[in-house]
């Protein structure tokens, strides 16, 4: 009899740790929930004066452990011509215990890095021709997030090269 329940918190264990595995990356991507199907529209200029137009959709998939970003935006160097730019994944990495994103774009160039969170705000780190970058999305409410591209060191922005809304609308 006694062998039985000193195995029982050990068979608990067993169980239950799938499961929290599972939840936790859930969990984790929770942060996008406010993001998730809806579009976000921003129209502003870059620092140097170059346009950004951006609409930004995100959607689940595959039972909520992905998050899929299509982008509308300048397709050409001249920025006249708009369309589908850039298609991105957001997932959780369970081995490091973060979220990981990549991007491909129409000019065949591709970006990867990580997402955090602090609160309500998504934080993506990146590298860019050899400069480390972060994009922010500052929440504001749940129809309206700051974002900003620029150079964060220790939580403050060193540089800022874009800083703009992003406005939800229905989703398409």
């Amino acid at each position: 009899m006694y062998r039985v329940f000193a195995s029982l918190p050990f068979l608990i264990l067993c169980i239950l740790l799938p499961i929290c595995k599972l939840n936790s990356q859930v969990a984790d991507l929770s942060v996008f929930n406010n993001l998730v199907n809806k579009s976000w529209k921003a129209e502003t200029n870059w620092e140097k004066g170059g346009k950004f137009k951006q609409e930004v959709s995100f959607t689940y998939s595959l039972d909520s452990s992905l998050v899929l970003v299509h982008s509308k935006g300048f397709i050409d160097e001249e920025q006249t011509e708009y369309g589908d730019r850039n298609f991105g994944i957001r997932r959780v990495n369970s081995e490091l215990d973060q979220i990981e994103f990549v991007e491909y774009d129409v000019f065949g160039g591709k970006t990867e890095g990580v997402v955090s969170a602090e609160g309500k705000n998504l934080y993506y780190s990146y590298v860019y021709e050899h400069i480390e970058l972060t994009d922010a999305w500052e929440y504001l409410d749940d129809s309206n997030y700051i974002f900003i591209v620029g150079v964060r060191e220790n939580g403050e922005w060193e540089k800022k090269f874009l800083e703009t809304k992003f406005i939800a609308q229905p989703f398409e």
